[in-house]
């Protein structure tokens, strides 16, 4: 491996421990090196806090050899004041001669003006080590940029013989079609994503709490499409637990300052109207759990970037089919008894 793409993806490493927690910021991880030997590092950890290029140069025990180091970031250090100061300007203020980036960052407020900005003051900068990697790192980040919408996940779970559900139900929870061991990756699934998407009738069905009780980590904000608002207010959506937005027909006034109504046209794309909501929230990614309605609507506008679907070993023989979606290549991952085809949309 080359000595830059080595650093690069100790980068990526560092970045990943943010999962989850750094939204609407990416995920970003730097190291600092010295004749071969890292001598600090650190990655973003939580928006408003400080960026991976402060913790890591913060790390440095001799601040005397960032004069003669080089500083790695996986996503070019950011020139604009938000809640933090300028990275370029500390990187150039410590007077770190060579500057290795990942990426270039998508945001207009950045968008090469870090990597003009270090030339400028005389750094020897070096762009595009792990391109493909580190825009796989901030995959959700750089579609939210790139195209104004979230990265959106499908996920669910169907039996042997294809059905997500069962025809009839005696209890209002869900019916169970993969193993706890599949059932707790989704709630750390849950806990990467910004929001999770379902539909009426699975509120009503199952009654679902949409957070992570499985996993430790930060709940989704949970999104509800209910067109006639059928879903009653004792229901767990409406704990105020989280912040929840109700797409609907008509707008309901609610006394929970956590509970948002958005009204869209039913009769439109119903899809595109979500996205375009969820980008005024700044929601940079969905995970869509279901029914089968409201996964086929976004399947059918083909809007979506991922599909991660279990296989269970039990069969229903009747009920609700799963979503007809062609995997045009997947990778397949056995969890015990089930299976799980994780594929991603390149069209």
């Amino acid at each position: 491996m080359k000595i830059h793409e080595k650093y690069i993806q100790r980068c990526i490493e560092l970045a990943k421990n943010g999962l989850g927690t750094t939204y609407p910021n990416p995920m970003v991880g730097s190291v600092i090196v010295h004749n071969d030997v890292i001598i600090g590092e650190g990655w973003h950890k939580k928006a408003g806090e400080p960026h991976a290029e402060v913790n890591a140069i913060n790390s440095v025990k001799d601040k005397s050899l960032l004069q003669k180091a080089t500083i790695y970031v996986s996503l070019e250090p950011c020139s604009h004041f938000g809640k933090t100061p300028p990275c370029c300007d500390l990187i150039i203020k410590n007077k770190i001669p060579n500057v290795i980036i990942g990426s270039v960052d998508p945001n207009i407020k950045v968008a090469g003006n870090g990597i003009k900005k270090l030339i400028e003051a005389g750094a020897n900068v070096t762009v595009g080590i792990l391109e493909t990697e580190c825009y796989d790192l901030n995959k959700r980040f750089f579609t939210f940029h790139q195209k104004k919408r979230p990265y959106i996940i499908l996920k669910w779970a169907e039996t042997k013989d294809g059905f997500i559900a069962p025809i009839e139900k005696l209890e209002q929870k869900p019916v169970w079609i993969t193993n706890p061991y599949s059932r707790q990756l989704v709630h750390k699934w849950r806990t990467e994503e910004q929001s999770i998407l379902v539909g009426t009738q699975t509120v009503i069905d199952d009654n679902p709490k949409l957070n992570a009780r499985d996993w430790y980590g930060n709940n989704p904000i949970r999104l509800v499409i209910d067109q006639n608002n059928r879903i009653t207010k004792n229901s767990h959506i409406f704990d105020n637990q989280t912040k929840t937005i109700i797409f609907s027909k008509i707008k309901t006034e609610i006394a929970e300052e956590n509970t948002i109504f958005e009204v869209i046209d039913f009769e439109q794309n119903i899809a595109q109207q979500i996205i375009v909501i969820l980008y005024k929230y700044q929601i940079q990614s969905v995970i869509i759990e279901g029914g089968k309605q409201t996964l086929q609507t976004f399947i059918d506008a083909n809007l979506w970037d991922e599909a991660r679907i279990f296989v269970g070993n039990s069969r229903f023989n009747t009920g609700t089919k799963a979503p007809k979606l062609v995997l045009k290549d997947f990778e397949r991952h056995i969890i015990e008894t089930d299976e799980l085809l994780i594929s991603k949309n390149h069209d």
